[in-house]
């Protein structure tokens, strides 16, 4: 599942074809926030290494809890 997906339209004299994009995973998107909410309270010994792999455990969590 993708988070943004879009299209736009190209335009010359008028609209000649449309721009297409998939946007991120969602997952990834997922994993972007729980990072953002980690770093607020870091401590950078176990972070350095750790956060993404928990970040991404976390984006799991939310991917799983969506097909509930």
């Amino acid at each position: 599942m993708k988070a943004f997906p879009s299209t736009e339209p190209i335009y010359g004299d008028n609209i000649v074809g449309v721009k297409q994009s998939t946007g991120m995973d969602l997952r990834d998107y997922f994993a972007s926030k729980a990072m953002q909410a980690m770093l607020v309270n870091r401590n950078e010994a176990v972070y350095l290494q750790e956060m993404p792999k928990i970040c991404y455990q976390w984006a799991d969590a939310m991917m799983e809890a969506r097909k509930k």
